[in-house]
């Protein structure tokens, strides 16, 4: 993969993913970088977006309810998403194991595993 140069707006919109801290959409970032450095337009956010979550330097922590959330914590976790307030909260652990576990499961190569739960969070309960 190529090198991208890391940009002043690409540290931006780094730093908008890590202190909104809510597995942010990419409208999420647009909204908070509007705020203080409106000259960046949607285009650019989206762009780069995409390109960290591809080299890795964000994670895509999936798509609920029609748009792609990004997490800056890149370690091997899970996510759990309330149906009623529509957060997004990490949970810790990791699925190796479990396709480790499957019969066939040597003859593949796992690159990435996305799972997620759905339910209510304590204080939608």
């Amino acid at each position: 993969m190529e090198a991208r140069r890391n940009t002043v707006q690409r540290q931006l919109i780094y730093n908008a993913v890590k202190e909104l801290d809510i597995h942010a959409t990419a409208e999420q970032v647009v909204a908070h970088l509007a705020e203080t450095h409106p000259a960046i337009g949607r285009a650019t956010i989206y762009r780069n977006l995409g390109q960290m979550a591809d080299s890795g330097e964000l994670l895509r922590a999936g798509t609920f309810y029609g748009a792609t959330h990004y997490d800056h914590n890149c370690h091997e976790h899970y996510h759990f998403v309330c149906n009623e307030c529509r957060r997004v909260f990490d949970v810790e652990g990791s699925a190796k194991s479990i396709f480790e576990s499957f019969k066939g499961a040597e003859e593949f190569e796992v690159r990435d595993i996305q799972i997620s739960f759905s339910g209510f969070c304590r204080e939608c309960m």
